[in-house]
């Protein structure tokens, strides 16, 4: 529940910070009949998405266990797919996003002659995409928990409605938020995520016959972690969080250290990216206000150094000369 919480508060974030551009840009360029198109689009999107998600969860039952393992490691892995391009998409995309959506809306509303029903296409695909993904990593997630789709749907339903009311509080200018910093971290949560859905779509594989090895465990303490916490609740937290599971064959386990061990050296790098770029660009718009007051500090300064200068040297030439003695004093 706290992972698909996160997941599901992440992804809804996501969609509602693309809602309050688009209103907003509507609202400023005098478009606001328009915002109907847009909510007729994220409405066709949540239906899509709600439909995906039960397509996902009650499709595959009436199929053989072979299959729906199948099935089920296939469709882990294009989450996973799914989840790396989302961290890299999001981290270069995230700058330019509003003026993307802008120029998108504009475009729009052109093409349909100022009616701007392409408005209905542009809010489904930007919502639905943020719900398509959401409902398959929900999927993945509540897949993994043996039957507890409900507990996973139920994470994820009340993240999603954090994000609406983080986004109705932004849109309203009620509420300050850092979103550089929540995505940041939320993205380094995103990896362990993938990582152990990664190593799930592997143990999927095992059971359905495509990959050998189900039984070479890296580890088993399922008897140790029941005595220790017999509640269950430590065990939740640490597969929230580290995507981990108490019993893991060689080659899953092995795939979940090398997700991390590619991706996290990864993040890190971008982030320092990021960070660098953002003091580069605060240097340079403080430069211009600091250079006139420099130049006009510096200048009395470098005359005075500068007349010393002629001075010294002068004195320097005239007690250096040496003198004619025959040369006639003047009384």
């Amino acid at each position: 529940m706290l992972g698909n919480y996160i997941i599901g508060l992440r992804e809804g974030l996501e969609a509602a910070l693309v809602v309050v551009v688009l209103l907003a840009y509507l609202s400023k360029t005098g478009r606001s009949h328009l915002k109907p198109r847009i909510w007729a689009g994220i409405i066709l999107a949540i239906l899509v998405s709600v439909g995906f998600g039960a397509l996902l969860t009650f499709g595959p039952r009436g199929l053989t266990f072979q299959a729906q393992e199948a099935i089920g490691g296939g469709l882990s892995l294009v989450a996973v797919g799914f989840v790396t391009w989302m961290i890299f998409w999001m981290g270069k995309a995230s700058h330019n996003m509003a003026k993307e959506l802008q120029n998108k809306v504009d475009s729009a509303t052109e093409q349909s002659g100022g009616a701007g029903w392409a408005l209905v296409f542009l809010g489904a695909v930007s919502v639905g995409r943020e719900g398509l993904e959401t409902a398959l990593f929900v999927w993945a997630n509540a897949d993994v928990g043996n039957g507890g789709t409900a507990v996973s749907t139920l994470g994820a339903v009340l993240g999603i409605l954090t994000a609406v009311v983080i986004g109705v509080l932004l849109n309203r200018g009620a509420m300050k938020f850092n979103l550089s910093a929540f995505f940041t971290w939320t993205t380094y949560f995103l990896v362990f995520v993938a990582a152990g859905i990664f190593s799930y779509a592997i143990t999927d594989l095992q059971e359905a016959g495509f990959l050998p090895g189900i039984h070479d465990y890296a580890f088993d303490i399922s008897e140790w972690a029941l005595q220790a916490d017999p509640s269950g609740v430590g065990l939740a937290i640490v597969k929230a969080v580290f995507q981990l599971t108490p019993a893991m064959s060689q080659l899953a386990f092995g795939a979940w250290l090398l997700y991390l061990a590619v991706m996290l050296p990864i993040c890190i790098w971008r982030h320092r990216q990021i960070i660098a770029k953002r003091r580069a660009k605060v240097a340079e718009k403080a430069a211009p206000a600091s250079a006139p007051a420099a130049a006009a500090t510096a200048a009395p300064a470098a005359a005075e150094q500068a007349s010393h200068a002629a001075s010294g040297s002068a004195s320097t030439d005239l007690s250096s000369a040496p003198r004619d003695s025959r040369a006639p004093r003047r009384p």
